[in-house]
């Protein structure tokens, strides 16, 4: 089902992962997959194609097919009339920031983070207020909710944007976790953004809790967003899912349904993601799962001074390399003297600076390779 992610077929693909970078550079950065789309997928759009239906974005039964998938898989019924079809969820993210919050208001992170977090905040007229994660003496990250209470404390902030699973660190928070970030929204009066974007690649050992699962009443105050985009690799069929906490939140989103029209592909493509392509996704978290282990296996053998925790979901390995004295942005000396793309790690934030993130959610032969080529960088 997923192919064998051979490179002479990949480097015919087009997109920005592709054509990036010269053909003698491995692209092991951005967050796209190298498999084969799942069969539903792609019939769904080819039918949609061969009958011209590519007008404006419509929901359709994406509500209907995302509610079923949430219940069937993340132990969860939203109401399908709250679950709305948008572009991608940085621009729903942006839409909200723009309707609910005031401008220069603050916005809390939780830092390493997913980079379009900062610039996307900035943009909309708001300021960044940082909360980093905590990183303990294992390597794992941690939610510091101390200082999410003091960043929300601070004058002006009027909003928290948590990643859950988080992006890069890999981390799933608890409900425990998720429950008091909530409380400390509502004692503080703050909008809280989820972005759920990895919830459907929660790997073995761990289980991802929608945070309006948790019926608490911060949910008046909340908006969550997810996509099939990541899960099933079609970022580039723009369709996300923005899911209302409250009739409230659901006024906001109807009022800039212009500003979040999602792509008419992308609905119908995401509506067979979660719909008809769960022995897809089922094959994908077991080479996921195995990628993980071998990443860890590969990088003891031959970059050992690579501090490395196996994320808890998604395709993405956060990998500490300051032992390797390659700087703040080692990625940049894999790309010069290994030929391997990695996302620098300063991007993040100033405590990435020293990492690296690897994109493994590919065949087990391309990681090996990618490592290959980073220890060469070392040689």
């Amino acid at each position: 089902m997923l192919g064998d992610c051979r490179l002479e077929t990949l480097r015919k693909r087009r997109s920005h992962k592709w054509r990036l970078y010269p053909g003698d550079v491995l692209p092991a950065f951005v967050a796209e997959m190298d498999f084969d789309l799942a069969a539903p997928i792609a019939l769904a759009v080819a039918a949609a194609m061969a009958i011209g239906d590519c007008g404006y974005g419509d929901k359709g039964e994406l509500g209907d097919a995302f509610a079923a998938f949430a219940e069937k898989r993340l132990h969860w019924s939203p109401d399908p009339a709250r679950v709305y079809a948008i572009p991608d969820v940085m621009t729903g993210v942006a839409e909200v920031l723009h309707a609910v919050t005031p401008n220069g208001s603050g916005v809390v992170i939780n830092p390493p983070v997913y980079q379009p977090f900062f610039y996307r905040i900035r943009q909309t007229g708001r300021q960044v207020v940082e909360a980093p994660l905590r990183r303990g003496d294992d390597g794992r990250y941690d939610l510091d909710l101390d200082a999410v209470d003091r960043a929300l404390a601070t004058e002006g902030v009027a909003a928290y944007l948590l990643c859950n699973p988080h992006n890069p660190a890999g981390r799933v928070w608890s409900r425990e976790q998720l429950t008091t970030a909530a409380d400390l929204c509502q004692r503080h009066g703050a909008l809280l953004i989820v972005d759920e974007i990895h919830a459907p690649l929660a790997l073995s050992g761990a289980e991802h809790v929608p945070f309006l699962s948790l019926d608490h009443a911060q949910s008046e105050r909340a908006v969550s967003f997810t996509s099939a985009s990541k899960a099933w690799n079609i970022p580039g069929l723009k369709c996300g899912v923005a899911i209302a906490g409250s009739a409230d939140m659901c006024a906001v989103l109807d009022e800039r349904w212009e500003a979040l029209l999602p792509g008419q592909l992308g609905v119908l493509g995401s509506v067979a993601a979660f719909a008809d392509s769960l022995p897809w996704l089922d094959a994908l978290l077991a080479q996921l799962d195995e990628n993980r282990g071998l990443l860890a296996r590969l990088l003891a053998e031959q970059l050992p001074g690579v501090r490395y925790v196996p994320p808890e979901a998604s395709f993405l390995a956060w990998l500490d390399c300051r032992a390797l004295g390659l700087g703040d942005d080692p990625a940049a000396a894999f790309l010069d003297r290994g030929r391997v793309a990695l996302s620098a790690g300063p991007g993040f934030g100033t405590q990435g600076r020293g990492f690296a993130r690897l994109n493994m959610g590919t065949s087990p032969e391309l990681i090996a390779e990618a490592v290959r080529r980073m220890a060469l960088a070392l040689a």
